[in-house]
């Protein structure tokens, strides 16, 4: 586990398909697994915890098509869903945050229990909340809350919970659409690119501001994907706005100008995955980025370029990204530990570190993860996933070593 990592350890249970998972994450993680397999909603558990304390709980679990939708659907029935999240501030103290909801019986939802800790009890900030009412704090005066809401959004408003809340409300989620990134852009707020990139034009014009260092980053890596384009600048178009690429054109001095209507997927898809990565300005950082398989639409020769910008933005920003290309995992200098298998067992999403076999061929250099993923011999270490079967842990207990 990296120290640069913001959340080094996830639990969750009964969340969509996965019906337990206990996992250290680094600086940079892969989730590795074959399209169906869940990858997607692990990421979705903590996208989620950012949706509910940016908004609320309610709209968060509506955006999902509801309780029902989000909690595991399985033969046993669970009523309810926890997620529990340790992490390290940015200034250097660790803690952890953990709540489960609920169902009930008029089809409602409740948060049953919800803990925040920093530095331990009787060390540093605690609450814990108990079906809305507030059993134990280190605060001597706590806000109102209610069981229907995450009571960190009410304790954000108490100098010493407000570090937690900025850290998880400062995560960000990428599925970049090119189409969406394509058509004229109302401007918009610019300091942080939405999910899908359809803001991006504005996100541009704001680096051009206040982060001409993060875009020449950008920039760079841009070219080295597509080497044909040398930039990319916001262009006003009336009151609306959209990109304007220079690219090199045979026969012609200088550049020519494209506006993004006539870009490629692939070239609008390396370009919002790479402001993605690289975003963060003296206006605005993110503490973890969460990346739906980044490869899609890119020739397979810029695997390397994207790779290394991974590997970059992980030394500022804490990386999570799903993939199931063996083009982007062909280099034998990734760290094993950067890998997690996802794979799919009776409709069950299970998550594990790479297995002894694996790992050993890894540490030997015989093979790559992307050759071994094509060999379908990427594959999760099942003596780990005995444990989990077993020892399932508690989502508010001490946090271990």
């Amino acid at each position: 586990m990296s120290d640069k990592a913001f959340i080094h350890r996830v639990v969750l249970r009964n969340y969509k398909s996965i019906g337990h998972c206990d996992v250290r994450l680094g600086a940079l993680t892969y989730l590795v697994g074959v399209n169906g397999s869940g990858k997607s909603n692990f990421l979705d558990a903590l996208h989620l915890v950012r949706d509910a304390l940016n908004g609320s709980l309610d709209n968060a679990l509506n955006e999902r098509g509801g309780l029902s939708e989000v909690r595991r659907r399985s033969s046993g029935h669970p009523t309810h869903f926890g997620i529990r999240l340790e992490f390290r501030l940015p200034d250097g103290r660790c803690g952890h945050f953990a709540f489960q909801v609920g169902a009930l019986k008029d089809r409602g939802y409740e948060v049953q229990t919800e803990k925040c800790v920093i530095d331990g009890i009787g060390r540093g900030p605690f609450y814990r909340i108990d079906r809305g009412a507030l059993r134990d704090s280190s605060e001597s005066s706590f806000p109102a809350i209610t069981s229907d809401r995450l009571a960190l959004v009410a304790a954000s408003g108490l100098t010493a919970f407000r570090p937690v809340f900025d850290a998880l409300t400062s995560m960000s989620f990428y599925n970049i659409n090119p189409k969406l990134m394509r058509e004229l852009q109302k401007p918009q707020e610019g300091r942080l690119l939405k999910s899908a990139g359809e803001n991006i034009a504005s996100v541009i014009g704001h680096l051009e501001r206040v982060g001409r260092e993060q875009l020449d980053i950008i920039e760079d890596y841009l070219q080295t994907v597509v080497p044909m384009v040398h930039g990319v600048e916001r262009k006003q178009v009336g009151p609306m706005e959209t990109l304007e690429f220079r690219q090199d054109m045979a026969g012609s001095k200088h550049p020519w100008r494209f506006l993004a209507q006539n870009m490629s997927d692939g070239t609008l898809r390396a370009l919002g995955i790479l402001v993605a990565l690289f975003q963060g300005n003296r206006d605005y950082s993110t503490t973890l980025v969460g990346m739906e398989e980044p490869e899609t639409a890119l020739h397979p020769a810029a695997s390397a370029a994207l790779r290394e910008a991974l590997i970059r933005a992980s030394r500022s920003t804490q990386v999570i990204v799903t993939s199931h290309s063996p083009d982007l995992l062909d280099d034998r200098g990734i760290p094993i530990e950067a890998f997690l298998a996802v794979v799919s067992e009776g409709g069950e999403t299970r998550i594990a570190p790479l297995d002894e076999a694996t790992r050993e061929a890894m540490r030997r250099q015989l093979f790559s993860a992307g050759e071994l993923l094509r060999l379908n011999q990427l594959a999760p270490d099942r003596k780990f996933l005995a444990v989990q079967e077993r020892r399932q842990p508690d989502l508010f207990g001490d946090v271990e070593a």
